[in-house]
C-alpha cells in the first residue's frame, strides 16, 4: 500500500477522485483499520477515508484543478466589476442632477463607501484566499483563523472590536459518512458550531438589516443556520460550495445601495454554486455613495 504523510494532497478512489483533499491526521478504527482525516483543498469539506482508498495527486493535476477554479473566479469577478460600473452611474444619477452636457462646475465625482466585513474561518488557507479576494474587490475586511469548535466563544468579542456590517462564519463541514438522517445536526462535522456562533451573533445584534450574516460550508445544515439567524447559508441540497461563494454573496451586499433590498435571485445568481449550494432571504445593501471627492 502506498505510504502517505500529513499534508499530502490526495483523492478518494471510491468517489472517482472528484475532490482533492489534504491529509490532516491519521487514526485507527475499533478493528485496527487505518484511516485519514481529510480537509478539502478547493472545497470546504471535511471527510475521512481508509488509507487504501486514497491516491496521491501529483503537482500537475493540482495545478490544472487550480487553473480551472481560478478561471471561474476571474470570470465572476469580471462580471462583478461590469455590474458595479453600471450601478455606480445609477447611484450618481440618484445623488446629483447632472446637466445633459456637464461643464467643469457641474461635473461631480463620487467616492465609494462599501459595507465592511468580519470573516471568521476555520481554515487558514481559505481565509487567506478570501482576504486576498476582498482586497481585489475593494471590500474592507478583517479576518481571523479560528477552529470551527471555538468560533462561538470568540464571535461576540470580535463583533464588539470591529463593528462590521457583515459577518461570515465558515470553515469546513460535511455530512458524516455512514449516517442517514440529513435533518439531524449531529450528523455533520461542524454545523452545530456554526449554528451556535450565529446565535451568539444574533444575541449581539438582532436586526438582520444591521448585521448581515453568511454561515456554513460544504454540505452544512442549511435550515438550522437560517433558523439561528443567518441571512444566508449553505447548503440547501447538501452539495459542495465553491471556495469563493461566501465572498461573492458578501460582495453583492457590500456594493448594493442602502436604499435597495436585494432579491435572492440576484444574490445567489452571483455565486458559482447557485441555489443548490447557497440560499437565504432578502436583505438590504450596505453601500453608500459619497460626494464630492475632496481635492485634498
Amino acid at each position: 500500500m502506498e505510504e502517505f504523510h500529513k499534508g499530502d494532497i490526495v483523492g478518494r478512489k471510491s468517489y472517482g477522485v472528484d475532490i482533492y483533499f489534504k491529509i490532516i491526521n491519521f487514526f485507527e478504527n475499533s478493528d485496527g483499520r487505518k484511516f485519514s482525516s481529510l480537509k478539502g483543498v478547493y472545497t470546504r469539506l471535511c471527510a475521512s477515508a481508509p488509507l487504501e482508498d486514497l491516491v496521491r495527486i501529483e503537482s500537475g493535476a493540482q495545478m490544472a484543478r487550480l487553473k480551472d477554479i481560478s478561471l471561474k473566479s476571474n470570470e465572476q469577478m469580471g462580471r462583478i466589476f461590469s455590474r458595479r460600473q453600471r450601478e455606480r452611474e445609477l447611484f450618481l444619477g440618484r445623488a446629483v442632477q447632472l446637466d445633459k452636457e456637464p461643464t467643469k462646475n457641474s461635473k461631480v465625482e463620487g467616492f465609494d463607501v462599501p459595507g465592511t466585513v468580519l470573516h471568521i474561518d476555520g481554515d487558514e488557507d481559505y481565509l487567506d484566499l478570501c482576504m486576498s479576494t476582498y482586497k481585489q474587490l475593494n471590500i474592507p475586511a478583517d479576518g481571523y483563523n479560528i477552529p470551527e469548535e471555538k468560533q462561538p466563544g470568540v464571535v461576540e468579542e470580535l463583533l464588539k472590536k470591529h463593528a462590521p456590517d457583515m459577518l461570515v462564519i465558515t470553515g469546513h463541514d460535511g455530512f458524516i459518512k455512514g449516517r442517514e438522517d440529513f435533518k439531524d445536526i449531529n450528523n455533520y462535522y461542524s454545523s452545530k458550531y456554526f449554528v451556535e456562533a450565529v446565535k451568539v451573533a444574533r444575541r449581539y445584534e438582532k436586526s438582520k438589516d444591521d448585521l448581515v450574516i453568511f454561515a456554513g460550508a460544504c454540505q452544512s445544515h442549511y435550515e438550522s443556520l437560517l433558523n439561528a439567524g443567518a441571512n444566508f447559508a449553505s447548503s440547501p441540497q447538501r452539495v459542495m460550495i465553491h471556495a469563493y461563494d461566501p465572498v461573492f454573496v458578501i460582495e453583492k451586499i457590500a456594493y448594493t445601495s442602502i436604499y435597495d433590498p436585494i432579491s435572492i435571485k440576484d444574490i445567489i445568481g452571483g455565486t458559482i454554486t447557485g441555489f443548490d449550494g447557497i440560499g437565504g432571504m432578502e436583505s438590504r445593501g450596505k453601500f453608500r455613495l459619497g460626494i464630492p471627492v475632496s481635492p485634498y
